[in-house]
């Protein structure tokens, strides 16, 4: 990562960590959600090893949407954003600075809490582990995508609730595919399927969202 960039992602970091709730949120979301399903659903062991990976990808998922106006909407408020825009800071790279700090904040807590939701769940080891990788993939994807959303509804009242409908739709492969590894996994099947897509749709948010988020921002801002 170069020297610019780096700078660009200890900025974003040092003004999200000005308000603690806006990482402290989200992880505390995904923690409380995956606890009270065994007390909403079921106790029983083999009921919950099964519901386990779609119960996990799914708070992560509205975890990761629960911290992205944190990112964004108080940066733009306060005219951070244009600010750097004026100063020639590229509007890829600032999207790619912003989705690397939410997924350090954000993404990378849920990816290590992970094996400990696992163990509640009763998953064995090698699920577990696949649960883990599978969100290593598939966090970055989900912060790479909601940038775009995000970006699209800056300065919008009720923005929230349209950037909801218009990344959710494109978030649904990423958690089709990583419950589907750490299901396959938890049954003795084959998941390098799964992952390798995981992998492959990482790849392309990283070539796309960047230069699609910049082109969104500039529209918002504009």
């Amino acid at each position: 990562m170069s020297s610019p960039l780096w700078s660009l992602v200890k900025r974003e970091i040092s003004v999200v960590l000005r308000s603690q709730s806006e990482f402290v949120y989200p992880l505390a979301f995904f923690i409380i959600v995956t606890s009270l399903f065994p007390l909403a659903v079921t106790p029983d062991p083999v009921q919950l090893a099964f519901l386990a990976p779609g119960i996990i990808w799914v708070a992560a998922l509205l975890s990761i949407l629960l911290s992205l106006n944190g990112f964004y909407q108080a940066d733009y408020e306060e005219g951070g954003l244009e600010q750097l825009l004026l100063a020639g800071v590229p509007g890829s790279s600032i999207v790619i600075a912003k989705s690397a700090a939410n997924w350090l904040v954000t993404g990378l807590p849920l990816v290590m809490i992970a094996p400990l939701i696992g163990v509640l769940f009763n998953i064995d080891m090698q699920a577990n582990w696949v649960a883990m990788l599978s969100l290593l993939l598939g966090t970055p994807t989900l912060c790479l995508i909601g940038s775009i959303g995000m970006c699209l509804t800056l300065g919008l009242r009720n923005g929230g609730v349209l950037l909801t409908l218009l990344v959710l739709p494109l978030f649904i492969p990423v958690l089709i595919f990583g419950a589907s590894a750490v299901q396959a996994a938890s049954i003795g099947l084959d998941y390098s399927g799964q992952l390798a897509i995981l992998g492959a749709l990482l790849i392309l948010s990283i070539i796309l969202a960047p230069h699609a988020g910049a082109a969104a921002m500039k529209i918002s801002i504009d």
